[in-house]
């Protein structure tokens, strides 16, 4: 097995930081406003971003293990994507019924 050792400097962390930060922000405004679909789009595309940026981490760059600190990510962005790919059905639904009674 070959190990890898990687420095995070201070820049890559708030970054990091910043982005988590960012993505926790728009996950909070699509709960507070969950029939926003522009806002659920652009919560849905955050999950997606972090499973590709942990799936990417361990299996491409390698700089990541399959420990319980990346599978919890990679568990929370993929069952929100389920959820919320489920929940996309039900927003088409209800837009769908409102169109009909307006006209």
């Amino acid at each position: 097995a070959r190990s890898f050792l990687y420095a995070v400097n201070g820049l890559q962390a708030r970054i990091f930081g910043v982005w988590t930060l960012l993505s926790s922000v728009i996950r909070c405004l699509c709960a507070i406003d969950i029939r926003n679909r522009t806002l659920y789009y652009l919560t849905l595309f955050t999950f997606f971003l972090a499973l590709i940026h942990f799936l990417s981490e361990v299996f491409i760059y390698h700089t990541a293990a399959l420990t319980i600190g990346v599978m919890a990510p990679l568990m929370v962005a993929s069952f929100s994507i389920l959820g919320m790919l489920i929940g996309l059905q039900y927003l088409e639904v209800e837009a769908l019924s409102q169109n009909k009674k307006k006209n």
